[in-house]
């Protein structure tokens, strides 16, 4: 892959991941309900010093084992059935109505001062790492689709996997600044029906770049 395919398609994928309902999205309007816009940017901040350390982790600790063609189309094959499976439960879900984007932030509790509120619980940024670890779809995704995804950039080098953790890290910051955003400001940036459709083609777009991946393992 070129670079600037390397940063669109990490991208879109990030987007699909990032915007399924899960427990940073429903972190994200509970804390933005308390402490404001600034949550949700300190939340996937959070979450972004998780996913380059363990990239790095990953690069530094396994560079010569996934430079391995057997174990580049083992990786491709496993990281793209996976993107195939979600994908498809993507736009299977989203055409049933399964999926919600709900952004109801609730009230405040009376006679709770806002700024003594705000100062209870874990900081944003710890949260968003803990968050993270606590979810198992994210270590199932990172184990699978993450390092296909991972093999593929570096064989553009350093700036293929800086393409990559770009791409994918800034769909994280628009998604959930956007979530934050709208929690903040009282009101939705988009209706149900917009919303499924995003994840019905975000869908679509897995099951064509996971069949991508699996013609690349078996070539």
């Amino acid at each position: 892959m070129e670079l600037g395919t390397i940063f669109w398609t990490a991208l879109a994928v990030g987007f699909s991941g990032a915007m399924m309902p899960g427990p940073l999205l429903t972190v994200t309007i509970g804390e933005t309900a308390r402490r404001g816009f600034v949550a949700g940017p300190l939340l996937v901040l959070g979450h972004a010093l998780l996913e380059v350390a363990l990239v790095v982790l990953l690069v530094l600790g396994a560079d010569r084992f996934l430079a391995s063609e057997q174990v580049n189309s083992a990786i491709a094959l496993v990281g793209g059935a996976f993107l195939v499976f979600m994908g498809w439960s993507m736009y299977r879900d989203a055409r049933r109505g399964r999926v919600s984007l709900q952004l109801d932030a609730g009230e405040r509790p009376e006679g709770k001062p806002a700024g003594e509120e705000e100062r209870r619980g874990l900081h944003p940024v710890p949260a968003g790492v803990l968050v993270s670890l606590s979810n198992p779809y994210w270590s199932l995704w990172w184990a699978t689709v993450g390092l296909a995804y991972i093999t593929t950039s570096m064989a553009r080098g350093t700036a293929g996997l800086a393409a990559f953790l770009s791409g994918h890290l800034l769909a994280d910051l628009v998604w959930y600044g956007l979530v934050a955003g709208a929690v903040a400001g009282g009101r939705r940036f988009m209706s149900q029906g917009v919303y499924r459709g995003i994840i019905a083609v975000c869908g679509v777009f897995l099951v064509c770049l996971g069949a991508y991946f699996v013609y690349r393992g078996i070539a």
